[in-house]
């Protein structure tokens, strides 16, 4: 029996819906993948579509039904787990009849693999090979798992009849129960950092604690961008008798969506740090759960359960996972934004999909467009950008806010409001005309940019999978918000789901000729370009805690560079770009030591 996963990669989360099906699509071939179940508009409206389309006896669930949020996420769930079983029986059952699909499916297989193995030797028999295929595949093929994210952070209080309902109605607390609800086993992946509330809430359910088999039926995956976050997080939830089965490390600025940069500590020096420190890390979880099962008079495992440590963020080439698998010793790499470009894998539509095949280094940047006021990756040229400037020419910013589940700012009304609603800009852009007098032009300008940059994400990162399936768009014209990673610049074109995984597993190369930096040196020469950046435009009242941060970052940024300086002198990996690597690494320490932080005035 092989236990271990059949694949050494998997598919995190992407925006609100360029994941929101990609389970149906993948995990038949073991592949396991993220979906976002924070918005539960576009969950419903995936439901009825793929009911419909496998005439499934799944029913619409109105706003109006008590606990609708929850319910929807449940009914989606469930029946996703219906299709992918379906789908999965389908397949082991074609790659046991069809030599041709069974090879076609071996060629997506890691190189390591040992099914990969079982395989060919039962194919270089003469005898019963159909019979041999199927009984092999039924006892060491299983689908890839259908895992679900929820971003923290999104958590805003809901109301009926301006009356505020109780804390679980809360959008994430109200994810959180559909997934807990749903009949599949998976894992829960929460990002955007921690939040006390939601976390104490998954204690209420059974399915998150571990039975008598020490298994657990959902568990509980945290992203982290670094070792102290993950200890803390970890402990906390340990003191509730919850276990976290995954670290998902991932590269603070180096990554798709929101990013969250660290104080200049580098994803290398961090993954050092969690091979080094594993143990201390389980060692310690362990101790603080069993306290807290015994007081809870639940099952006590005796040892420490399984804890993976994954990594994610500008990975691009078979060498680079390969150094990450055997250097850091993790169990897994997500490769995101390269899978937009494969329409078998993700729900992007034809025009987004076109604009990131030729979209280069200089058209991905970082926004302010999120509404939570967190840096955010995207491209230029999107449906949405060009459908912003048109209402900016006639006088018009702000959108209209129709799912507010970004609605958090409390500056207005204690219902909450989004920073990218029109209601909202209308109010900031009246009050900054009443100070037009007192202020420069450049300083007008900039903060009426700082307002109207704000986009709304809830409805512009959903558009693109009703467009792709062709699912009615109602309201206000929107466009398409993607929000890929910058590594997404090296490639260039559409693949197919079988070409995508073979260059992960280094069979073929995707890759156009142009020069791409290793990933470390990517993700350092942004966090050199966000020092100078930060220290440049920061206009508030100087610090002395501001200013301690900024040296933190620039001896941190030091230290990292010294790390790879040495980690590249002695990996046997990344032979033919060593010398480029040295030279980029001593010109970006000539770069931070030019960066000058600025001292208080005596």
């Amino acid at each position: 029996m092989i236990n271990k996963p059949l694949h050494s990669f998997h598919i995190p989360v992407m925006g609100l819906s360029y994941t929101i099906d990609s389970p149906i699509r993948v995990a038949q071939y073991g592949i396991s993948s993220v979906i976002s179940i924070i918005d539960d508009e576009i969950v419903e409206k995936m439901k009825n579509f793929y009911s419909k389309k496998f005439n499934l006896n799944y029913f619409g669930i109105s706003s109006k039904t008590e606990d609708y949020r929850a319910k929807r996420i449940t009914d989606y769930l469930d029946m996703m787990d219906d299709i992918v079983t379906e789908k999965f029986e389908s397949f082991k059952d074609e790659i046991s009849k069809n030599t041709d699909a069974l090879k076609n499916f071996m060629t997506m297989l890691p190189n390591t693999s040992e099914l990969k193995t079982g395989l060919q030797n039962i194919l270089n028999q003469s005898d019963f090979i159909a019979l041999n295929i199927k009984n092999f595949v039924e006892k060491n093929l299983s689908p890839g798992s259908i895992d679900v994210n929820i971003m923290t952070k999104v958590d805003k209080d809901n109301y009926r009849n301006n009356e505020q309902l109780p804390v679980i109605y809360n959008d994430a607390h109200a994810s959180l129960r559909g997934f807990a609800q749903s009949k599949i086993s998976s894992s829960m992946v929460l990002s955007a950092g921690m939040n006390p509330r939601l976390y104490s809430y998954i204690e209420e359910f059974n399915d998150f604690f571990p039975d008598s088999n020490n298994y657990i039926k959902k568990k509980i995956i945290l992203k982290v961008s670094d070792f102290r976050s993950a200890m803390i997080q970890g402990n906390f939830l340990a003191k509730k008798g919850l276990w976290v089965s995954e670290y998902r490390v991932e590269s603070g600025l180096n990554c798709g969506g929101h990013a969250f940069a660290t104080e200049g500590l580098l994803l290398g020096p961090i993954m050092e740090e969690f091979r080094l420190k594993k143990n201390e890390l389980i060692s310690s979880a362990h101790s603080l759960m069993i306290k807290a099962l015994e007081q809870k008079e639940k099952y006590v495992p005796t040892e420490p359960l399984e804890m993976k440590i994954t990594v994610q963020g500008g990975v691009g080439t078979s060498e680079e996972h390969d150094f990450l698998l055997e250097n850091y010793q993790v169990d897994s790499i997500g490769w995101g934004s390269p899978f937009l470009l494969v329409p078998e894998a993700t729900s992007v539509d034809r025009e987004t999909r076109d604009l990131l095949a030729k979209s280069k280094q200089n058209d991905y940047y970082l926004s302010n467009i999120s509404p939570l006021g967190v840096p955010f990756n995207t491209v230029k040229g999107t449906s949405n950008e060009i459908l912003k400037h048109y209402k900016e020419s006639k006088n018009k910013f702000g959108s209209s806010c129709p799912k507010k589940l970004l609605a958090l700012s409390k500056e207005y009304s204690p219902e909450g409001i989004c920073t990218a609603s029109k209601k909202y800009q209308d109010i900031k852009l009246t009050d900054l005309e009443a100070v037009k007098s007192e202020i420069t032009q450049k300083q007008f300008e900039s903060r009426k940019k700082e307002i109207t940059d704000k986009v709304c994400l809830c409805v512009g990162l959903v558009n693109s999978a009703y467009l792709e399936q062709g699912i009615e768009i109602k309201g206000e014209k929107q466009g398409v918000v993607i929000c890929p990673g910058p590594n997404l610049a090296y490639f260039d074109k559409e693949v197919s789901l079988s070409e995508m995984i073979q260059h992960i597993y280094g069979n073929r190369n995707i890759l156009s000729e142009t020069e791409r930096p290793n990933m470390f040196i990517n993700e350092l020469k942004m966090y050199v370009n966000h020092l100078k950046n930060e220290i440049s435009d920061f206009s508030g009242e100087l610090t002395n805690s501001q200013i301690k941060k900024w040296k933190t970052f620039k001896s941190n940024l030091f230290e990292g560079i010294d790390y790879y300086k040495d980690l590249f002198e002695k990996t046997y990996f990344f032979e033919k770009q060593k010398d480029t690597i040295r030279k980029q690494l001593e010109g970006f320490k000539t770069n931070v030591h030019e960066i000058v932080v600025p001292e208080l005035q005596k």
